[in-house]
């Protein structure tokens, strides 16, 4: 019997392509808690997750549940899953590529799944470690906050600088840190500072260059 083949194509037609809710239905049946444990580890290549995290996507796949619980105790058990871990990396982070207030890391943090008594924790220790730093270098203690907000600003300053009326720029950089989760007080502050500083900077041209 000849082989049936897709009209004008000469080839065999492909195979149907399970829809989602048939893939779901799949990882229904399974059976084997490695099989859910492997699923847990793929998701994990890509960076760090929650636990939370973990645990709502391998039960959107449509793992059973007590097979999801059992990966995820699992990869707590060698290490693979730590909250507080988690968060701390976040923050640094953040703080180092992407500057955040504390509310908007709190917000995060909490998108996350995170509880918040390790959030508390690790902010604190954030808290306390600007202290320590500040106090290293014989300076007057700034929030972590504060610190943040002046390098976001500074990063982002050259498209405000394009802007020629005063009160306008003063307006951009208030804006771009109030959109990084940066409470009123630091947006006040901060952009006041590194403006004021921009302005000392071309009025004496022998003051270091404020982008350099």
């Amino acid at each position: 019997m000849d082989d049936v083949r897709a009209p004008g194509t000469g080839a065999r037609p492909r195979a149907r392509r399970p829809t989602p809710a048939e893939r779901r239905e799949q990882r229904w049946q399974v059976e084997d808690p490695a099989a859910v444990l492997e699923a847990a580890a793929r998701f994990l290549e890509a960076r760090p997750r929650s636990v939370a995290e973990v645990r709502r996507k391998l039960s959107r796949l449509g793992y059973q549940p007590e097979l999801v619980t059992g990966a995820v105790e699992r990869l707590a058990e060698l290490g693979f899953l730590d909250d507080e871990a988690f968060a701390r990396a976040w923050v640094e982070s953040r703080d180092r590529a992407k500057p955040r207030g504390e509310h908007a890391l709190r917000r995060e943090l909490g998108l996350k799944g995170v509880d918040k008594a390790i959030v508390d924790a690790v902010l604190g220790d954030r808290h306390d470690d600007a202290l320590v730093a500040a106090a290293s270098l014989d300076e007057v203690p700034a929030s972590p906050d504060d610190a943040a907000a002046e390098r976001l600003l500074r990063r982002k300053l050259a498209p405000i600088l394009r802007e020629t009326d005063t009160r306008k720029r003063a307006q951009r950089a208030y804006a771009l840190l109030a959109r990084n989760g940066f409470g009123p007080d630091v947006c006040s502050a901060v952009s006041r500072r590194v403006l004021a500083d921009v302005d000392a900077a071309v009025a004496d041209p022998e003051i270091e260059d404020v982008d350099a």
